[in-house]
């Protein structure tokens, strides 16, 4: 839908509702993401850069590890699939890949055979320039991110999040 909208010089504009709409819920709509990391100096700089990026951040308090991450997304091996209430929202799960019990790399392995979450984006972050292990992260998730991360790292992110919901 078109309308006309006369302007205070005299001139009138023609706006694209549609469009103008859209923008507004891109703007006000908070992308969801899921930070995993077992350090916790890193976990609240993803979260404040995140939150800064106006991002909603999952409980970073909560997800310190991979298998806490799992329960959070209703995956663990005692819980049921199918009620999976917090993981359906998530847009995005950005996770550490040196983690005890379970690493990054293993979380979304884990994530990956869901039928409800394989589809999700995914980012694994390490402080470790390693080749071998920057190619097996590649092969779980979509980006791989040196630590620590920057204001331009999560920008970047927001935008792909935006792209993947749109």
């Amino acid at each position: 839908m078109v309308l006309a909208v006369d302007e205070p010089n005299g001139t009138t504009k023609l706006v694209d509702m549609l469009a103008q709409t859209w923008v507004i819920f891109l703007a006000s709509d908070e992308p969801h993401v899921l930070a995993v990391d077992d350090n916790l100096v890193d976990r609240k700089l993803v979260e404040r850069l995140l939150k800064k990026s106006s991002c909603k951040v999952s409980f970073s308090n909560y997800c310190r590890s991979g298998l806490r991450a799992l329960e959070y997304l209703g995956l663990a091996a005692h819980q049921d699939s199918s009620t999976n209430s917090n993981g359906s929202k998530v847009n995005m799960i950005i996770t550490d890949y040196c983690m005890p019990g379970m690493t990054g790399y293993e979380l979304l392995e884990k994530i990956k055979e869901s039928s409800i979450m394989k589809d999700v984006p995914s980012v694994i972050m390490s402080s470790e320039n390693i080749p071998t292990r920057i190619n097996q992260c590649m092969e779980g998730a979509q980006i791989f991110m040196l630590k620590p991360l920057k204001h331009s790292d999560v920008e970047s992110l927001r935008c792909q999040i935006m792209q993947c919901r749109g």
